[in-house]
């Protein structure tokens, strides 16, 4: 199982990135993907999750800003993130859960089993 981020890079507040997580290994569709992002110092955080059935979900400090996409066919999973802040930068990672779904049960964030490698985004004000 493999996962590749890509697509981030330096931009001005206000700008837009799209990333992109390239899957291999399972068959897309089955699974739920999460993008998640660390900035230095800080701890880990959920960004956004796209379950099997193409339920959304986001972070509340996304506000609208954010939008997360499938495209089976291609086997990607897409993050398009508009008017970016110099507070979303950090390194950004995608996930997945042996898991369709991205909530457990219990209703706790489903940790990813397989992590694809960070891509940078860079904000300045």
């Amino acid at each position: 199982v493999q996962l590749q981020a890509s697509g981030g890079g330096s931009v001005q507040a206000g700008g837009s990135l799209t990333l992109s997580c390239v899957v291999s290994g399972f068959h897309l569709a089955w699974y739920a993907i999460g993008w998640h992002r660390q900035a230095p110092g800080k701890e880990r955080e959920r960004v956004s999750c796209i379950s099997e059935s193409n339920m959304t979900y986001y972070g509340g400090f996304v506000k609208g800003r954010f939008t997360i996409f499938r495209d089976n066919a291609k086997s990607t999973v897409y993050l398009q993130m508009n008017n970016l802040q110099p507070e979303d930068t950090a390194t950004y990672y995608c996930g997945a859960p042996e898991s369709g779904n991205c909530y457990t049960q219990s209703g706790a964030e489903f940790d990813p089993d397989y992590w694809g490698k960070g891509t940078l985004v860079t904000v300045s004000s």
